[in-house]
């Protein structure tokens, strides 16, 4: 048997689960308030265009636009003055650790793909960190970040890989629970898995009624397709506008950690993203990246799948460049 179909049995039959809540609680505390107690309600407008009730929580009105801050302030906190960091990013991530670093006078340099969005490039930049371009992927990008930190004897994390980012991306679930209305689904976006795998862990234990489920765009499935089959499978490309979770080789611990977690798995299309990008404009008056908007557009998808419902989905990032705002929202 597969070495990682064996672990993934195991670990569904003993519910074990490496996400400590106590550090998820110790989290909230590490992490600067700026990137806590995220605007979260009900967009009365959209739940009755939807057939629902919707819930969304907006991860992009903070410094970096993005949920990744939180994670990048428990890895900040966590380090010694000395520390030297590399990672790799599609954007977000690197950025969110730019700003913590800076915070903290840490060295950072990021790896990105060739085809990175020029406005995180500049903003990573100008909160001091090194930035190298590598590769047309991410993938590619952080296969070289992991060869370089080796050589200069850094310390390399990995954004899902690494507890710290989960442990951030949990405190999301502590604060979904205040919401009033019981939730009976949330959508998230399934990228590395660090949100998907830190929401679901804290929501299944204080609520487990709650259904959890995974989005990816259908052209970069690597993530549900290895999930769906109990079995790592990778591709050699991906084909979405949502690079942010353009995922080609997923990360086995991640998807270890979506075992008992994770109810069910679902792919959207591009076209549906964009026209959930263009109802969060709309109706929720913000810019979401086309990961941010993934779990709207499962909704168009399957409207009778979550009809008469109360449903979850974090805006997780909104960083887009003034060109994309012109092709898909405003052109």
């Amino acid at each position: 048997m597969h070495l990682f179909k064996e672990l993934f049995i195991m670990e569904k039959t003993t519910g074990n689960f490496r996400l400590s809540l106590e550090n998820v609680k110790e989290a909230t505390q590490l992490i600067d308030p700026i990137f806590q107690n995220s605007p979260q309600f009900i967009s009365v407008t959209l739940s009755e265009l939807l057939n629902l009730t919707l819930v969304v929580k907006l991860e992009t009105s903070n410094p970096v636009r993005c949920f990744k801050g939180r994670g990048a302030e428990v890895f900040v906190a966590k380090a010694s003055a000395d520390t030297h960091f590399i990672c790799a990013s599609a954007g977000n991530f690197g950025l969110a650790m730019a700003f913590s670093c800076r915070k903290s006078k840490l060295r950072l340099t990021v790896y990105v793909s060739k085809n990175a969005n020029p406005f995180k490039l500049y903003s990573m930049k100008s909160y001091g960190a090194e930035v190298i371009e590598f590769g047309d992927d991410f993938d590619s990008a952080k296969l070289e970040a992991k060869r370089k930190s080796k050589e200069l004897n850094a310390t390399f994390i990995e954004d899902s890989q690494n507890i710290e980012s989960l442990e951030g991306a949990a405190t999301i679930g502590l604060e979904l629970l205040k919401i009033p209305n019981k939730i009976d689904t949330i959508l998230i976006a399934l990228g590395n898995g660090a949100l998907l795998n830190g929401i679901a862990r804290v929501i299944k234990y204080y609520s487990p009624d709650t259904k959890i489920i995974a989005i990816q765009a259908k052209g970069a499935s690597a993530m549900v397709d290895s999930w769906r089959s109990s079995s790592i499978v990778n591709y050699e490309t991906s084909n979405t506008i949502a690079d942010r979770i353009a995922v080609r080789l997923p990360i086995p611990q991640a998807l270890k950690d979506m075992t008992g977690l994770v109810d069910d798995a679902l792919l959207v299309d591009d076209k549906n993203i964009i026209k959930a990008m263009q109802l969060i404009y709309k109706h929720v008056g913000i810019v979401s990246e086309p990961s941010g908007a993934v779990g709207i557009a499962a909704i168009l998808e399957n409207p009778t799948y979550f009809k008469n419902q109360t449903v979850a989905t974090v805006i997780c990032g909104g960083n887009l460049t003034k060109e994309q705002i012109k092709l898909w929202l405003t052109g």
